[in-house]
């Protein structure tokens, strides 16, 4: 998911890493410090489309490096979250780092995440900008509810409860919906997508050469 850049109007500080606050959380994640710079797919490459395979196996070398792997990707592209398939790797995992409409920070990842769709009553349906990494260069509005409860487990296999508000909210049904096969375009009606997907035929050149850039910086 693409980073909403108004976020930064905010005044609140806050940080919540795996949904606990923390006083204080460096700009770049101690995750992308580790790790190497993967390519993100783009829509119509078939790992998009199939849903993902369960985690199953916790604790793993190859499983952290993966999720560090996934932080500096997502961060060399300009995100707020980051699903496995977008890096082509079909597991039910993603990473995020995005803001709430509070301005609060939320770091992390989670693995084989489970939207929490009860007591629907306390939810409106809000249409709100949105981008995806693997549609680089476009964005349209698309409806997700304004909370969102995220239930999964983390790369140890301890439990874990996300929940998110607002834009952070959006981040989490997007990044879910990745793991089922879907991208925010199938949400979309017909021409709305067409729109889109024109926009990214106009734009992900740039997108790619600022990506490129951004790698460069960081030594990647």
């Amino acid at each position: 998911m693409s980073v909403r850049h108004e976020r930064s109007r905010s005044v609140d500080r806050r940080v919540r890493v795996q949904g606990r606050p923390v006083d204080s959380y460096p700009a770049l994640p101690p995750e992308a410090e580790r790790g190497s710079v993967r390519r993100v797919t783009v829509v119509g490459e078939e790992v998009l489309s199939r849903p993902c395979r369960e985690v199953t196996e916790f604790g793993t070398p190859e499983l952290s490096a993966l999720i560090d792997d996934m932080f500096v990707t997502m961060y060399v592209a300009d995100g707020a979250g980051l699903a496995a398939n977008q890096v082509g790797v079909d597991l039910r995992l993603f990473v995020y780092d995005c803001p709430d409409d509070y301005g609060i920070r939320h770091v992390g990842h989670i693995i084989n995440p489970v939207l929490d769709l009860s007591d629907p009553g306390s939810r409106r349906l809000i249409d709100d900008f949105e981008g995806c990494l693997s549609v680089p260069g476009a964005g349209m509005a698309v409806p997700r509810t304004d909370r969102a409860v995220a239930r999964g487990f983390d790369k140890d296999g301890n439990p874990l409860v996300i929940e998110g508000t607002g834009y952070f909210a959006r981040c989490l049904q997007h990044e879910t919906d990745h793991l089922f096969g879907h991208t925010y375009l199938d949400r979309l009606s017909k021409r709305d997508r067409k729109d889109a997907l024109r926009q990214m035929a106009d734009r992900r050149e740039d997108v790619f050469a600022q990506r490129a850039a951004k790698a460069a910086s960081l030594g990647r």
